[in-house]
C-alpha cells in the first residue's frame, strides 16, 4: 500500500522560503510522476507542480512560475517543493500527489494522496 508523507510545513513571514518534502513509500518512486497541490481555507484544491518520473521535465501554475521549484530524488523516494519570496496568499495546506501520468496531475487527479502540510505566511 502506497504511503505519501509530507514534512517541511510551518510559520513564515512575508519574503522567506520553505522546503516541503513528500517521502514515498510502498510503491516503485522512480516510476511516477509527482505533483504538488494546495487548499487554502474556503478554496478549492489548486494544482502547484508536477515532475515526471526522470524529472526531466516539469510543470508549474503560471502564477508560482520563479518562486517555486519542484524537484525529486528517486534515490531516496522524495518529491520537494521549494518555495522562495513567499506571500499571505500561499498560505494553504500543501499536498503531494502521485501518479502514472503527469499530465492527470496537471488536471488535478491523482492515484494517491498525502495527508498535507500547513504553509502559513504571516505579514
Amino acid at each position: 500500500q502506497v504511503k505519501l508523507v509530507e514534512s517541511g510545513g510551518g510559520l513564515v513571514q512575508v519574503g522567506g522560503s520553505l522546503r516541503l518534502s513528500c517521502a514515498v513509500s510502498g510503491r516503485i518512486f522512480s516510476t511516477y510522476a509527482m505533483g504538488w497541490f494546495r487548499q487554502a481555507p474556503g478554496k478549492e484544491r489548486e494544482f502547484v507542480a508536477a515532475i515526471t518520473w526522470s524529472g526531466r521535465n516539469t510543470y508549474y501554475a503560471d502564477s508560482l512560475k520563479g518562486r517555486f521549484t519542484i524537484s525529486r530524488d528517486n534515490a531516496k523516494n522524495t518529491v520537494y517543493l521549494q518555495m522562495n519570496s513567499l506571500k499571505p496568499e500561499d498560505t494553504a495546506v500543501y499536498y503531494c500527489a502521485l501518479d502514472p501520468v503527469v499530465n492527470k496531475l496537471r488536471a488535478g487527479v491523482a492515484d494517491s494522496w498525502g495527508q498535507g502540510t500547513q504553509v502559513t505566511v504571516s505579514s
